[in-house]
């Protein structure tokens, strides 16, 4: 964790932030390695402190040594407003993009006349690009989705609600060493695939249908994220062809995987793939996302983010092709960014893919 701190100390730096306030937990767990579901980190260039309330007092010895901790008894604001004075602190930034705007204007009426300042997407920039452990766990996440794909094909056939399907999925997971799914499973077969977060319902499977899967657990804090859409039986021409489709677009944004690209430069390549087969009105999300103590973070894969690819970002490549009443292909997989090219983390199978 010290690198992690040295990096947004540097960045403090750089921008002119004298002590930053974190509370969004992810951003909290990538500095400190602090795991409650509550609490607030207070940085500047000397100190590193640990703010919890009585839960966690134990937890946060235990989990973050080096850290002060110091107890909230009334609130964070609270406290603050005590000990930042023996800490130097003049002007504080926090993280607009997660506080409400009862808790920064909570802060500004207890630390006044200190300054408090919102900044946006400050400490989730550091943690676009993953070091060697977070790797790590991420490959591990990314290999319990691909057994649990296998262990679910089997499982598939006709008269099986999509609910069934995700209860055995996530039990599945859970068994073999996830915590927990990284959120609610999608099962959407037949018409119900044109909707790209068709979660689980009670429809019931039939012989001739396609049915898109998509989910991913969590290990260690991070998170899979996987797409497969099979077939029950025989795939017809049109679902062979959409299939197709979706595939080669998918291959084409992997294949324009690389640091120093920009990540709307993979959206695109996907794009003129499904516009050249004629389905590009039907594909109307981003191509993919960044993926880590998050499912969904920065960057994203869309036309409009400028963000230029860098060795160590992992992210999805999860093109869609949706029509209403018909049904929908997404196909969906992890890569990590690599000064050459990308190196896939999930596996499973996508070729061609009939189930019963």
């Amino acid at each position: 964790m010290s690198g992690r701190l040295a990096r947004l100390r540097q960045k403090m730096a750089d921008e002119g932030v004298e002590s930053l306030l974190v509370m969004q937990p992810e951003n909290r767990r990538y500095l400190s390695g602090f795991t409650g579901s509550a609490g607030a980190l207070l940085i500047n260039q000397q100190n590193a402190c640990l703010l919890v309330d009585f839960r966690y007092v134990e937890q946060a010895h235990q989990e973050c040594p080096g850290w002060a901790i110091y107890e909230i008894k009334e609130s964070t604001a609270d406290l603050l407003a005590e000990i930042s004075p023996a800490l130097g602190i003049s002007s504080l930034a926090c993280e607009g993009d997660y506080l409400t705007l009862q808790q920064y204007r909570s802060l500004q009426d207890k630390l006044s006349p200190l300054r408090v300042e919102p900044v946006y997407g400050f400490v989730e920039g550091l943690r676009m690009t993953k070091d060697d452990q977070e790797v790590e766990y991420l490959r591990r996440a990314a290999e319990l989705a691909d057994l649990a794909f296998s262990y679910i094909l089997a499982f598939l056939r006709p008269g099986v609600r999509e609910l069934d399907v995700s209860l055995e999925l996530e039990f599945f997971l859970r068994k073999k060493g996830a915590r927990k799914t990284s959120f609610d499973i999608i099962v959407a077969s037949g018409y119900r695939g044109a909707m790209p977060h068709g979660t689980a319902s009670e429809k019931i499977l039939q012989h001739g249908e396609m049915v898109t899967i998509d989910y991913g657990c969590e290990f260690q804090g991070y998170y899979s994220d996987i797409t497969r859409t099979v077939c029950l039986g025989r795939p017809r021409e049109e679902q062979e062809k959409i299939y197709a489709a979706v595939l080669e677009a998918q291959a084409a944004g992997i294949a324009t995987l690389r640091a120093g690209v920009k990540a709307g430069a993979v959206d695109q390549a996907v794009r003129e793939v499904i516009a050249r087969h004629g389905y590009l009105g039907n594909f109307r999300h981003s191509t993919g996302h960044g993926v880590g103590l998050s499912v969904h973070e920065a960057p994203r894969l869309s036309m409009k983010d400028e963000t230029v690819l860098q060795e160590g970002m992992v992210v999805t490549v999860e093109p869609g092709i949706y029509l209403p009443g018909w049904g929908g292909v997404r196909i969906e997989d992890m890569a990590l960014v690599k000064e050459t090219g990308s190196l896939l983390l999930t596996h499973a199978p996508k070729e061609k893919l009939i189930a019963c």
